[in-house]
């Protein structure tokens, strides 16, 4: 019997705890026997709605561009999130700045294009958020993927010409789409934004 295959849409960001949480129950569903998950990489504007912020050693802002509200706003988040990540058995420690996460992005579709990038996709929120791993340097990419196995050759070229290109179309087309957040999921034109929505998503896929 040939199984159907519907496609799913998954829109994440490595600097986003929300989508770091949401990564098993995405996996889950990508294992199903009927779905064909698309991965999209997708950079969230968090300067522009939360404001700029970079801490010291101190824990002191030395920026200091974000209001008392949006200051409330990350804490809660951070606060939430951490909560939900020691039910998983997961480390997420804020980052004391606002990384670009744009090259490791870059770096993801730079391996979807000769195989399978699960690993180093899984390996980059794992690290990002214990700490351990620098998304914005291009040694510490390579150095990660040879860790695991992936070649590495012409990623350098590529982040400064074809990748570069190739990820911003992809950008402005995902806001086309209309999406604005992350973890975000897509089935049939109908855009989902949120872990909470997981399971409506599992039910949108056995109802079809």
């Amino acid at each position: 019997m040939v199984v159907s295959l519907q496609t799913v849409v998954h829109y994440f960001d490595y600097k986003s705890p929300y989508a770091y949480l949401a990564q098993e129950g995405t996996f889950n569903i990508a294992k199903r026997d009927d779905v064909k998950m698309v991965w999209v990489p997708y950079g969230l504007k968090i300067g522009k709605y939360l404001g700029e912020a970079a801490l010291d050693d101190a824990g002191e802002d030395t920026i200091k561009t974000r209001n008392d509200h949006q200051w409330r706003r990350v804490r809660y988040s951070y606060m939430d999130c951490r909560r939900e990540a020691n039910k998983k058995g997961l480390t997420l420690l804020g980052p004391k700045k606002i990384f670009d996460s744009s090259l490791s992005h870059m770096a993801f579709l730079f391996l979807s294009k000769s195989g399978n990038p699960e690993r180093f996709h899984c390996s980059v929120f794992k690290r990002f958020w214990e700490r351990k791993l620098n998304i914005e340097s291009c040694g510490a990419l390579i150095e990660l993927m040879l860790e695991l196995g992936y070649k590495t050759e012409g990623f350098d070229s590529y982040v400064e010409s074809e990748g570069k290109e190739n990820y911003l179309e992809i950008q402005a087309e995902v806001e086309r789409k209309g999406v604005f957040g992350v973890p975000s999921w897509r089935i049939n034109g109908e855009l989902f934004w949120g872990a909470e929505h997981l399971d409506s998503i599992n039910e949108l896929l056995d109802s079809n």
